[in-house]
């Protein structure tokens, strides 16, 4: 991994460690963390959104060919999704597939980093949600 790729995904840097997720219609836990290498950034996740348990695994990585964040994201409901992300110092969206999607979250950290708000927004719903750092 060049030097760019490195910078890329390190900031995602702030967001290691374990949050508590709460909205009005979610509520539980993520966590953030490398794996070995630091190549990749993985997020555990521990939800219930409108009653339904959410136990999935994200795979966030730099794609040199396209120069973004992408992940690939999996989860107990047999859901997969690929996401392109973009961080820079104190916001975070999250595109659906592409950018432009019309599946896309848009989320702000707290001057102090130990908060991060948003709301996910796709055709036919969306939900608002805080994480705060544990």
């Amino acid at each position: 991994m060049n030097d760019m790729q490195q910078s890329t995904l390190k900031r995602m840097e702030k967001y290691i460690g374990k949050w508590q997720v709460t909205g009005p219609t979610i509520e539980g836990h993520v966590t953030y963390e490398w794996m070995a290498g630091g190549h990749f950034l993985l997020q555990h996740v521990e939800l219930v959104h409108d009653g339904n348990v959410i136990n999935g695994i994200e795979y966030v990585r730099f794609d040199p060919e396209s120069g973004q964040l992408k992940s690939n994201y999996f989860d107990n409901n047999g859901s997969y999704f690929e996401y392109i992300y973009e961080v820079d110092d104190n916001t975070l969206t999250i595109w659906g597939g592409y950018v432009g999607s019309p599946a896309v979250y848009r989320g702000t950290d707290s001057p102090d980093g130990k908060s991060h708000t948003g709301a996910w927004e796709y055709p036919g719903g969306g939900y608002e949600s805080t994480m705060t750092k544990v």
